[in-house]
């Protein structure tokens, strides 16, 4: 889609800070994170919703080895994982790191964004990227 931003993201054609890509999948930091290390994994190819995508259990293995490699980079055993698909109209899952001081085990507050600096973003995917 002409108008997609994660397709734009995918062309390149708009920054991200990537964490992972193979030839069907990407992954990079949400530029509003709920807690760093907070990732959106898509599809390269436009699909408007998660469940249109033909090799989904492909796209959940790399869903869940970049939930993984999360756990272990910031060193909690909860990441929770969310299909909104209302924001951007691309298939995307939230992958969101827990932890005990941002309301570990309640339910995930959407509108507690955190200001993190491009430093801290930066080594945020780094941490990741050496676990994948």
């Amino acid at each position: 889609m002409e108008n997609c931003i994660f397709c734009k993201i995918v062309k390149k054609e708009v920054p991200a800070i990537i964490v992972y890509e193979d030839k069907d999948f990407l992954a990079f930091l949400s530029i509003k994170p709920l807690n760093p290390g907070h990732t959106l994994v898509i599809p390269k190819k436009h699909y408007r919703w998660v469940w249109d995508i033909p090799n989904i259990g492909e796209y959940y293995e790399v869903v869940g080895k970049i939930a993984n490699a999360l756990r272990k980079a910031f060193k909690t055993e909860w990441v929770v994982s969310v299909v909104f698909g209302e924001q951007v109209p691309h298939a995307h899952v939230w992958l969101v790191p827990r932890f005990p001081n941002d309301g570990h085990g309640g339910s995930l507050n959407t509108s507690n964004v955190k200001k993190l600096s491009d430093k801290e973003m930066k080594a945020a995917a780094e941490k990741i990227r050496k676990l994948l």
